[in-house]
């Protein structure tokens, strides 16, 4: 069946409007004299009717009630009839007392009319709206793959919207976490029970899979419900990409996944301030160095977000650079992006990228990460590319007067145990040293731990060892790290840039330390396996690990700030004749072996302590466990 033009079915909308104006202005004068209405007001009926039919159809084109789909009517249309109606409501009543005062209109009338319009034209539209849906729902109401939807608010509507127009799936009942609307119905869906109640609810309808839709919750109730579906047997567990897809209605059933490991890590969504960061990036040149990289790029992405005039992205590695500027052309802006291949070493090429562009923020996220891979025969390199490098980028950028400087640090710059993490905390010094100077830039420091989907995050390669069938290789059995989402940890150190004076430390609430080993156990269960179908293997803490991370040193104490995840870490600082002291032995570095660097270290970084482990062995669960647990400074202090 051919569907109608859309022209035709505007004109059939216009005429059964015209149609409603004629009826209820007669209906008016019926009501107002109890349906027997005298021969002189049945002529001011016919009088007044062309007037009125003019005016109307005037008003309802003049407010676009005829651009809108029934079929998808909602309060936007009704807000645009009951505009129309009363704009002509008020014309018919200014034409009878003021250019025909001789028409005796009862006032009754003129109020009873616009009544019966609005109640008739958003009647008639909302319940074909409501027919066709329900027509559609009856016809594939047998069909699909039984779900039960977690969660009662906006989204479980929005997402029940969405199922009820696809074969594949048939919304049979709704779980209400909080147990409050138990017995409600929502489309026609009951809420059937709590969480508690999920498997005898999905026994009754021989349910096996389950939609989250709880955008709007702390990420632990959500955690809550999945690992409560989990506990029904073959339950698979399915949720959207993004929370923000479902809190703003764009839901897309092709979207739809099994919920992952970085579902059950998600945090709560950062409050930012969005006035703040416009007026920071807004029509500025902002340059990231490291923008490359999994913390770099989602810094690029996001400040796209914010108009920036120009954006420089600098890295080193020319193909990280090119894909980076693949991902930035599908990111709709008008900023002016510019791609440059440059070592943050080379000062040369910093002064002149600096002088051409005059960047007014500077956010430095490149660094060498990877602590067991700097700790031996790479210390030179570690110590070039993250405590000189940030050296010369930041000297450069005081010279060349560049307002902002923000540096991306990590949480392993807290107590050294390892290389990399005394270079970090070189860096942070080398910012609170340079800041002393007061020449004007504002060096700001940001310290935060892992990020889920970062190059050297645990998650890729847990999943690629149980893709293989096992083993997943731990270090340790009581290892334990901190987890934030690159999006949330990028949206913080936008957000600490428009806070700092300069010379602060930011330390990042990073939420509740997570072990390991558990994360692997979830992530076996989350792919459909049981414990015993994938081994654990305990390979010994790598050279420089430690069991935990510390976002603190042992000296320092935080300060809160405005922002709820961000506090101020009262750091242990340096002067101008201590960095000075320290740009002349980095210079000696390329000439030093390991040995005689990492003991230079210990004097430069005071809570820096080496780690000295011999190579550790290889062990299996169920086996004996002689591990040394060398514990961290702070450990040892207390």
């Amino acid at each position: 069946m051919h569907k109608l033009p859309a022209r035709f079915l505007s004109v059939l909308a216009f005429l059964h409007d015209m149609t409603l104006v004629v009826v209820a202005w007669g209906f008016a004068f019926a009501l107002r004299f109890n349906f027997r209405i005298p021969e002189d007001f049945m002529g001011v009926f016919w009088r007044t009717l062309p007037v009125v039919f003019l005016l109307h159809s005037v008003c309802f084109y003049s407010f676009g009630l005829y651009k809108g789909v029934w079929r998808f009517a909602s309060l936007p249309d009704l807000k645009r009839i009951m505009r129309a109606v009363c704009v002509a409501a008020l014309l018919i009543a200014a034409y009878a007392l003021l250019i025909h005062p001789s028409l005796i209109i009862p006032r009754s009338v003129l109020i009873l009319n616009p009544m019966l319009l609005l109640i008739s034209m958003g009647g008639s539209r909302f319940f074909y709206r409501a027919w066709k849906e329900r027509r559609l729902f009856n016809s594939i109401a047998l069909q699909g793959k039984p779900v039960l939807i977690i969660g009662v608010e906006d989204a479980s509507f929005n997402l029940i919207k969405e199922l009820s127009k696809s074969p594949d799936w048939r919304v049979v009942a709704m779980i209400d976490p909080s147990g409050k609307l138990v017995g409600r119905e929502i489309m026609h869906t009951k809420v059937e029970g709590s969480l508690k109640d999920i498997q005898s609810i999905a026994e009754r309808y021989s349910c096996q899979h389950c939609m989250i839709a709880m955008p709007n919750v702390r990420h632990e109730k959500r955690r809550q419900a999945v690992e409560a579906a989990r506990e029904v047997p073959e339950m698979e567990v399915l949720t959207l990409p993004a929370m923000s897809d479902l809190i703003s209605g764009h839901v897309s059933l092709s979207q739809i996944r099994k919920v992952d490991v970085e579902d059950l890590l998600g945090r709560d969504v950062v409050r930012l301030d969005s006035q703040g960061l416009h007026q920071l990036f807004a029509q500025k040149v902002v340059m990231v160095s490291g923008a490359a990289g999994s913390i770099g790029s989602e810094l690029c992405r996001q400040i796209l977000n914010y108009s920036p005039q120009q954006l420089i992205c600098l890295d080193l590695s020319e193909y990280a650079l090119y894909t980076l500027q693949q991902g930035l052309n599908q990111h709709p802006s008008d900023a002016e992006v510019v791609y440059l291949v440059g070592d943050v070493k080379n000062e040369v090429r910093l002064q002149r990228i600096l002088q051409t562009h005059q960047p007014q923020v500077v956010l430095h996220a490149g660094a060498y990460k990877h602590v067991p891979m700097m700790e031996h025969f790479n210390v030179v390199e570690a110590l070039q590319n993250n405590a000189f490098g940030t050296y010369q980028i930041a000297n450069a950028c005081q010279q060349a007067g560049v307002p902002t400087f923000v540096l991306i640090s990590t949480d392993k710059a807290v107590n050294p145990t390892n290389v990399m993490g005394a270079s970090k905390r070189l860096a942070e010094l080398i910012c609170q040293g340079l800041q002393h100077q007061g020449q004007g830039t504002r060096f700001i420091t940001v310290r935060f731990g892992n990020v889920l989907g970062s190059s050297g995050s645990v998650i890729p390669k847990f999943r690629e060892q149980i893709a293989q069938g096992g083993p997943i290789t731990i270090t340790h059995p009581d290892i334990t790290r901190y987890f934030m989402s690159i999006p949330e940890a990028a949206q913080l150190v936008l957000q600490a840039a428009t806070m700092g004076q300069g010379g602060e430390v930011f330390v990042l609430d990073m939420g509740t330390p997570v072990k390991i080993v558990d994360l692997a156990h979830d992530m076996i269960k989350l792919s459909g396996l049981q414990a015993r179908d994938i081994a654990i293997t305990f390979t010994g803490l790598r050279p420089g690990e430690k069991l935990y991370e510390e976002l603190l040193a042992d000296d320092e104490n935080t300060l809160p700030t405005s922002h709820e995840k961000l506090r101020i870490a009262q750091a242990r600082s340096a002067d101008h004749a201590w960095l000075m002291a320290l740009h002349a032995w980095l210079l000696q570095v390329p000439q030093m072996d390991e040995h005689q660097i990492k003991q230079d270290l210990q004097h430069w970084v005071e809570e820096y302590l080496p780690d000295t482990r011999p190579a550790p062995q290889l062990h299996t669960r169920g086996q004996p466990l002689s591990i040394n647990t060398r514990p961290s400074l702070s450990q040892q202090v207390h």
